[in-house]
């Protein structure tokens, strides 16, 4: 044999082996037909993580509405609880319409009652100390929400003439007979009597500007 012709069977016996070599790799191999389908597959299985992340989504965004819609409701209740008298705060035994409410337009003439509790030192005939006073007014101040007779309460505790019946008109109203403008009166006192409803109670804390004199106990009669 030739060199040529050695040269010749060598070349063809590495392409025959190369032959094999691609035909085996592709056996061996995926298919692009197979490849399509593990791709449709990927994407079926992306597909249904996000229409599930989506789904969970949207119970979160109920469950969010549904929270607010129960607290809103709640604080209606609330508001209407109160618009009625009826006390709004947890375990209180308030009887109904001596919690304050305020009206929906400011009255321009009031007639209120109330119970002075004052202290050493404050201008009056008292002579407990401060902190007693304090704690007298608030005591008194529950009494009279939970339906004590406040005429009665007037006569026990207050440091003012009984029965401390006021008739107060509003900033800038001519008073009536019988009134007082209700600047002309402690601050304090015309801020509670005209911040109420009729039967609410409410309570002036001392104040040395705005209620010198010690704590005020206020019920608004109309």
């Amino acid at each position: 044999m030739t060199r040529r012709n050695t040269r010749r069977a060598v070349n063809r016996a590495s392409l025959s082996l190369l032959v094999f070599g691609v035909a085996l790799g592709l056996a061996l191999g995926t298919s692009p037909a197979r490849a399509d389908e593990a791709t449709a597959d990927s994407a079926k299985v992306n597909a249904e993580a996000a229409k599930a992340a989506g789904q969970t989504k949207a119970t979160e965004a109920k469950a969010t509405a549904a929270k607010a819609k129960s607290t809103k409701t709640k604080a209606k209740a609330k508001q209407a609880k109160a618009a009625k008298g009826g006390a709004v705060t947890e375990g209180t035994k308030a009887a109904p319409g001596t919690m304050p409410v305020k009206p929906d337009v400011e009255p321009q003439h009031v007639q209120v009652q109330h119970i002075l509790i004052a202290f050493a030192g404050s201008g009056t005939r008292a002579s407990r100390p401060m902190e007693e006073a304090k704690k007298l007014a608030y005591e008194v101040l529950e009494k009279a929400r939970n339906g004590e007779d406040f005429d009665l309460l007037v006569k026990q505790h207050t440091d003012d003439s009984p029965p401390g019946i006021y008739g107060m008109s509003g900033i800038g109203v001519a008073a009536g007979a019988g009134e007082y403008a209700r600047d002309k009166m402690v601050p304090a006192f015309g801020n509670v009597g005209f911040a109420i409803s009729p039967g609410n109670i409410g309570i002036a804390d001392y104040d040395p500007q705005t209620s010198p004199y010690g704590w005020h106990i206020i019920k608004r009669l109309k």
